[in-house]
Order: C-alpha cells, then sequence, then structure tokens
C-alpha cells in the first residue's frame, strides 16, 4: 500500500528490536554527546580567546561548530527514542532533520578536502604557508564548503521527500537519511537512486580523490627528506587531519554506498550510529592531542624541513 499524501509521522525503528542494547546505548550516547559539546564548545572558545587562532585558524573553528550543530540535529531526539516507547518523528521533523544532516554533512566533507590543501601548502610549501593561506582565503574556503552542502541539500531533500512512501511509514533508522527514506518507498526509486548515487560521487569519492592527491605529494615531499625527526613532525602535522578523514568517509561510505541487503542495511545503522556520535565526539579529542605533539615537537627543529608558521599548528 502507497501514501501519496505527505505522512502525518514516521516511525523510526532503530534498535527497537533489541531493548537491553538500547538502554546501553542510551548511556553510551548521553554520554558521547555530553563530551561532545563540551570539547567542541571550548574549541571554539580558545579560537576565539586566543588572537593567533581566531585570526588564522579558521578552519578547526568551522568543524567544531559544524560538529555541534551535526550532532544537535539528531543526538536530542534519539536520546528520547532510545529510553522510552515513543519512536515517532512528524513529516516536518523529519524533513528539517534530513535537511540538515545532509546540509551538514556534505559541508564537512567539503571543509575535510579544504584542510587537505591546507596541510599540502603547511608541510609542502611552509615558507610560503602564510601568503598562500591568507586569512581572506581561509573564510572563502570556508563559506565554499557551507555553500557547497546547502546546495546539496536543496537539490537532494525535496525529492526524496516526495516519494511514495509505504502506509506503514517504518523507517528502519533511527534519524531521517536519504536511504532509509528510500528504502521505505514503495514506489518506484529509480530517480531517486540515481541521484543519490551520482551525489555520492561528487561528495565522497571526488574530494576523498583529491584529498588522496594531496596526501601522496605530502608523502612524496617527506620521502626526499633523510631526516626521521622531519617525518616525524610532517606526521604530526597531518595525523590529526588524517584521522578524522578517515573516521568520517569511511562511515559515510558505509552508510551512503552500501549494498542493497539486509545485512548491509544493519551494519549501515551501526556505521550511522558512529558517524552522527562518534565522529563529532572524536574530533576535538583528535586535534587536543594533536596540539599536545606540536608542542613537545616545536622544541626540536630538523634540517632540511622547515616549520609552517605557528598560527598553522592548530
Amino acid at each position: 500500500m502507497v501514501n501519496h499524501s505527505f505522512p502525518v509521522d514516521f516511525l523510526l525503528l532503530g534498535f527497537s528490536e533489541h531493548p537491553g542494547l538500547e538502554r546501553i546505548l542510551f548511556m553510551v550516547v548521553s554520554i558521547s554527546y555530553l563530551l561532545t559539546l563540551v570539547g567542541n564548545t571550548l574549541i571554539i572558545l580558545l579560537s576565539m580567546l586566543d588572537p593567533r587562532l581566531h585570526s588564522r585558524c579558521t578552519f578547526p573553528l568551522n568543524l567544531s561548530f559544524l560538529d555541534l550543530c551535526f550532532t544537535t540535529s539528531c543526538v536530542p531526539q534519539m536520546l528520547v527514542h532510545l529510553w522510552g516507547p515513543r519512536k515517532t518523528i512528524s513529516f516536518l521533523g523529519c524533513s528539517v532533520q534530513l535537511f540538515i544532516f545532509l546540509f551538514l554533512g556534505t559541508t564537512e566533507y567539503v571543509l575535510l578536502t579544504v584542510m587537505a590543501f591546507d596541510r599540502y601548502v603547511a608541510v609542502c610549501q611552509p615558507l610560503h604557508y602564510a601568503t598562500i593561506i591568507h586569512p581572506r582565503l581561509c573564510w572563502q574556503l570556508a563559506a565554499m564548503a557551507w555553500v557547497i552542502g546547502l546546495v546539496e541539500s536543496v537539490v537532494q531533500t525535496p525529492p526524496t521527500l516526495r516519494l511514495p512512501f509505504c502506509r506503514h511509514r517504518r523507517v528502519d533508522d533511527f534519524v531521517c537519511e536519504v536511504p532509509a527514506l528510500i528504502h521505505l518507498s514503495c514506489g518506484d526509486t529509480t530517480y531517486s537512486e540515481i541521484q543519490m548515487a551520482v551525489a555520492s560521487v561528487f561528495i565522497l569519492v571526488v574530494p576523498l580523490s583529491l584529498i588522496l592527491v594531496s596526501y601522496g605529494a605530502i608523502a612524496q615531499a617527506v620521502l626526499r627528506i633523510n631526516s626521521v625527526v622531519a617525518w616525524r613532525k610532517a606526521l604530526g602535522t597531518c595525523s590529526s587531519h588524517l584521522i578524522v578523514v578517515t573516521l568520517f568517509y569511511s562511515s559515510g561510505i558505509a552508510v551512503y554506498l552500501q549494498p542493497k541487503n539486509p545485512y548491509a542495511q544493519k551494519r549501515g545503522k551501526f556505521f550511522g550510529l558512529f558517524y552522527a556520535v562518534g565522529t563529532p565526539l572524536l574530533n576535538p579529542l583528535i586535534y587536543t592531542l594533536r596540539n599536545k605533539e606540536v608542542k613537545r615537537d616545536r622544541e626540536v627543529k630538523p634540517r632540511g624541513f622547515q616549520d609552517a608558521p605557528k598560527d598553522t599548528q592548530c
């Protein structure tokens, strides 16, 4: 049975088939969300209070703000669903959540690509970093990431919400995402699946390819330096970004490029949970740990490898 009119609400199944697991996840997600709020808020406050970070280091500031908004768009309602029997979300609420999820998720993919270019310049062109990655360019690149995310959400959200959803309205996920809503449709989803595949190529595959190219150039530059200390400093400059890219892109690929079978769908829910809760939690921890490594490593200056300016060590 197909409902061609706008449904009153959706039923987010989440992990309702495992009530015991829901209680455990409620505690884990609650603690993770609290730490995410504290960690990313501290990074934003420090970036605004420190003149050097506020003037140049806009990418971690944007990333922390993104993570705050991204996780807040779904976690509070997820906690309500994990704790009690109520699993419903209104059509308007689902629409807003889908729009925000696509908007902020796409923005973060593009922003991580921009940060890869920033790392490339910091390692391969350290003496020219201040002239290439100047504050105006930083803000322009960050604004470009937000605009691309907004365009992607505006393009993909309306067609997804116009799908002929089945009357049971059971979304086999814990949030309103494109793959889950396509799976809920009882009509022809060919156009929506093609649109999602094309969007995944431009938002996932192309940015990831650019990141790999950037790190390939970084690896070539570092291998030309016969200094273990220089390799260590280069790794310290790039390790935090590389870890975040690995976590965010691997979970995103598992959610949006998964094959159509029940096992992949169940596995995709756990990757989606990590995508929404895990990466926003780990980002501030990774960057904080890297800051400590940078401060410790700055005392040693290797031959043949110049530090990026102080402002780049964020």
